[in-house]
């Protein structure tokens, strides 16, 4: 009887490190599925956020790419390396929910839900209001 006690306390203790562990699975740098960029998700209290740590052309005619579309003037003039494009991510039941993307592309920011197919493979889907109505990819783990 003494064993089978021994091997559920090992159970309990080993569930509860790859559970704590998890949420912390999407930390690192991911490419994104056109090979243009690298998003580096990071950890800030409990929640995640994800920044544009690099991209494949960051110039344009000899400056730094900014921020040119966004729908804020004030804002229009920051560099895009290094902008802060994933927001306010909560983990939920392995998933990490509630937050938002910002697309320096089209200068708008969505609703987002992530989620990992594998260690090495994240699915980002940003969406307006209702998931259903959205578009998700697939993003690679840098290693």
């Amino acid at each position: 009887m003494r064993k089978f006690q021994f091997f559920l306390l090992l159970f309990a203790a080993i569930s509860f490190n790859a559970i704590a562990q998890s949420k912390d699975a999407i930390v690192g740098k991911w490419l994104n599925p056109t090979g243009e960029g690298q998003i580096e998700i990071y950890k800030k209290g409990d929640k995640y956020y994800g920044k544009l740590a690099w991209i494949k052309e960051p110039n344009l005619n000899g400056k730094p790419k900014t921020d040119a579309k966004n729908p804020t003037a004030s804002l229009q003039n920051r560099p895009l390396l290094n902008l802060e494009i994933l927001k306010d991510f909560v983990y939920d039941d392995g998933k990490w929910t509630d937050g938002t993307i910002y697309d320096p592309k089209s200068g708008k920011t969505y609703s987002c839900n992530i989620s990992l197919k594998s260690n090495d493979v994240m699915n980002v889907r940003g969406y307006i209001g209702i998931s259903l109505l959205g578009r998700s990819e697939t993003f690679k783990r840098v290693k």
